[in-house]
């Protein structure tokens, strides 16, 4: 038991373990009121700001247009889900349908379309100022992680969009897309050491066939309105908290 001992005390007084998890478990008075202190609700807007957050030219407020990109995705996204239904008999005529019949639904449309590119071009810019200004390093490379994973949830979301229209331009970008994860190492049936062949393997499981059909449009719609904006929601709640016990927005070098 000695050495299992000696390898959890190295993990967990290692650099990585501490940049995920700040304090320990033990029964004190400090750790009983971690569930106040850590609330993510206390931590978005902070009792005061330091001088150098407030100057626009370090971090041009990049992850606050991004946030409010996904506010405005999730308002216009919810109005959008009154006037479509996710079946190929009815989702294109319904887009059809929100565009020339809806007052104000091309509006609507062309709202959520512009916001999420924008927010694709956003979260990417804030990327790059984060790794240009070295705003990744210690304390902050666990929040970094958060951001990365963000960002893919966000492409993720742009992705499964794309197939909700309906029409030719989503069905065959999607064809393509959904064609390169037969590649994917051991989980795609035409990849490296793949391990399952075509109804079993990673494309089968998005698509819910071997065809993108009924069941892939579901999924995809389900995808989109449900579990991306929930994972996200997760962790920009997490990457906000972070900020906050990370010192505040990160000073320039």
């Amino acid at each position: 038991m000695k050495p299992n001992k000696n390898i959890w005390q190295s993990i967990r007084y290692s650099r990585l373990y501490k940049s995920i998890f700040r304090h320990g478990y033990d029964d004190t008075a400090q750790n009983r009121i971690l569930q106040v202190r850590s609330n993510i609700f206390l931590h978005i807007h902070p009792p005061k700001i330091p001088q150098h957050a407030m100057k626009i030219r370090f971090t041009w407020c990049l992850g606050g247009i991004t946030f409010f990109m996904f506010l405005v995705e999730t308002i216009t996204g919810i109005l959008l889900m009154f006037y479509y239904r996710p079946v190929p008999e009815y989702a294109y005529m319904d887009m059809k349908y929100l565009e020339f019949d809806v007052p104000f639904g091309i509006i609507l449309r062309n709202i959520h379309r512009w916001a999420a590119h924008l927010m694709v071009v956003t979260i990417m810019l804030h990327m790059l100022r984060v790794f240009l200004t070295g705003s990744y390093k210690p304390p902050r490379e666990f929040n970094w992680v958060v951001g990365v994973c963000l960002l893919v949830i966000t492409l993720l979301l742009s992705f499964t969009g794309y197939l909700l229209p309906w029409d030719q331009l989503a069905y065959w970008a999607i064809t393509v897309g959904t064609n390169m994860i037969r590649s994917v190492p051991f989980m795609g049936h035409e990849g490296p050491f793949a391990l399952l062949n075509k109804y079993h393997d990673v494309r089968f499981a998005v698509l819910g066939g071997t065809e993108i059909g009924a069941n892939g449009l579901l999924r995809f719609y389900v995808l989109h309105i449900v579990l991306l904006p929930a994972a996200a929601i997760i962790f920009m709640a997490v990457h906000f908290w972070r900020i906050r016990k990370d010192g505040g927005i990160s000073r320039p070098l």
